[in-house]
């Protein structure tokens, strides 16, 4: 949330131009909707906004974050590397857009036309994102829909993206308009030919620094051969662990489809930390308990108990002065503690492994591999992308603003997360902000057959955590499904009611 006179950092010097390996990655994959990598920011808004005033928002941030405005260029031929460029075509029409829900509308029909937009593909001959704000809400509320491709940014980066459309009052002075970025009429013969031109020079500069880079080694490997040779066997070692499965597999959530639903559930921060709290561990070790809960419980529900199930957690690898473009995030793989009953010992399992993770030489991995993968045709990509994945479950963990935000004079009173399902059976997304935590799942329905049972034992495993919060008890709030009355009685196999309980303030 930056006023008016802020410089965020995110003007055309402080982005790079060509497309990292690993974004290049994630740019392809928007051709399959098996590896299709969209992400989205779900915001429950006390009131519609002006219009006008809504649109305009986008209109200066697109001019002032230049990725907003850029599309991806890729060269003819493979001789020089993709590249951002801004869009001589740019329609800001195409990218914000207003639609209207049934009213009364309600979270669960939002998170359904969510469904529909990140299962479509973007269109990659524009800047990949669109705004979307959601008419029809009950009680005069409203919702928007940020949605945008892994191509651009990570969760954290595009927080400092968009922050530009935030206001930290609901009745903020209009800022100054920015000046319009330049086009760049740029096209893949275009830079298939400069890579061309260049590629004598590449050629040799390539050499040089091969060669640089070997001797290096080398002047090491002579001053002191032992600890190169430890350090190479240790890098190795670190990258096994990294890549393995940290569990079997669940034998419940092996299927996959295209066909994916998400539930929600919501709680306040401050219960969520004083849980972690009285436990030693972290909100984000809290988090994971909870979602450990869930699945024992789910598991159990079914007759199929498992101990442990493989849970894959991005690591946030993004420097203060790394700019919001591109991703910048090492994921690291567990054996998630599913099987215990305690939540305390949940707690205190994931918080050792995710110290020790963290500390891994090979980390960010991905990147050292990701400009070899770059070279595969597309096809091989979208086969591999199933079998490489050593997780059934991916949990990310996104911070934003703590205080009050608004938009076009809206208060912003929620936050929900939707990420992509890259090969697993589940994403879950912690948002905390304004006060509140959100935990979205956003499941393949062949992995998770019964959504009812799932909801259900998705608030009894974050009900158990917060019980170490201390008396009385806080307990979640169901956001996208019915609320169970007399939650403290029943299991979560038992019937739920059609009453709804979400009461934002």
């Amino acid at each position: 949330m930056s006023g008016p006179d802020d410089d965020s950092g995110l003007s055309a010097g402080a982005i790079p131009a060509e497309l990292s390996a690993f974004d290049l990655l994630m740019h392809r994959g928007e051709a399959s909707p098996r590896t299709r990598s969209g992400i989205m920011a779900l915001e429950i808004l006390d009131a519609t906004p002006d219009w006008e005033r809504f649109r305009s928002l986008f209109e200066n941030a697109s001019r002032k974050v230049l990725r907003l405005r850029q599309k991806v260029v890729m060269p003819t031929l493979p001789t020089a590397p993709a590249r951002w460029v801004v869009d001589p075509d740019f329609n800001l029409d195409f990218h914000v857009r207003r639609v209207r829900v049934p009213q009364p509308g309600t979270l669960r029909d939002v998170l359904d036309l969510a469904e529909v937009m990140l299962q479509s593909p973007l269109d990659i001959s524009r800047p990949l994102w669109t705004a979307t704000l959601v008419e029809g809400m009950e009680g005069g509320k409203a919702a928007t829909l940020l949605h945008l491709s892994h191509a651009v940014t990570d969760g954290v980066g595009a927080t400092a993206m968009f922050a530009e459309i935030y206001d930290l009052e609901r009745d903020a002075r209009p800022r100054p308009t920015p000046p319009l970025p330049v086009p760049e009429d740029i096209t893949g013969n275009d830079l298939m030919r400069e890579g061309l031109n260049h590629l004598p020079g590449a050629i040799v500069g390539g050499f040089v620094g091969a060669v640089n880079g070997g001797l290096g080694l080398m002047g090491k490997a002579a001053t002191s051969p032992a600890s190169a040779l430890f350090g190479a066997i240790e890098y190795a070692r670190s990258g096994r662990r990294m890549v393995r499965r940290a569990a079997d597999p669940s034998p419940l959530l092996r299927r996959r489809s295209l066909s994916t639903r998400t539930e929600a559930i919501e709680m306040k921060l401050g219960d969520l930390h004083r849980a972690a709290h009285a436990a030693e561990g972290s909100i984000n070790d809290a988090y994971l308990a909870g979602l450990c809960g869930a699945f024992r419980l789910y598991h159990e529900a079914l007759g199929v108990p498992v101990n442990s199930l493989p849970m894959a957690v991005p690591v946030n690898l993004r420097a203060e002065a790394d700019p919001a473009g591109g991703n910048r995030f090492a994921g690291v793989n567990l054996g998630a503690p599913v099987g215990a009953a305690d939540p305390v010992v949940r707690i205190q399992k994931i918080r050792k492994q995710m110290i020790s993770r963290r500390e891994e030489a090979a980390i960010d991995l991905i990147g050292a591999v990701a400009p070899v993968l770059t070279l595969l045709p597309d096809s091989v990509l979208q086969a591999m992308s199933g079998s490489v994945i050593a997780s059934d479950v991916q949990a990310s963990n996104v911070p934003i603003y703590p205080g009050e935000t608004f938009i076009a004079g809206a208060k912003v009173l929620r936050q929900f997360g939707l990420g992509p399902l890259p090969g697993v059976a589940m994403m879950v997304v912690l948002i905390s902000r304004g006060g509140f935590a959100t935990v979205t799942t956003r499941y393949d329905r062949a992995a998770i057959a019964d959504q009812d049972l799932w909801a259900r034992c998705l608030r009894g495993g974050f009900d158990e955590v917060l019980a170490l919060a201390g008396d009385p008890h806080p307990r979640v709030v169901p956001a996208s499904f019915p609320d169970q009355p007399d939650q403290s009685k029943a299991s979560p196999a038992s019937g739920t009611s059609t009453k709804r309980s979400v009461a934002y303030s």
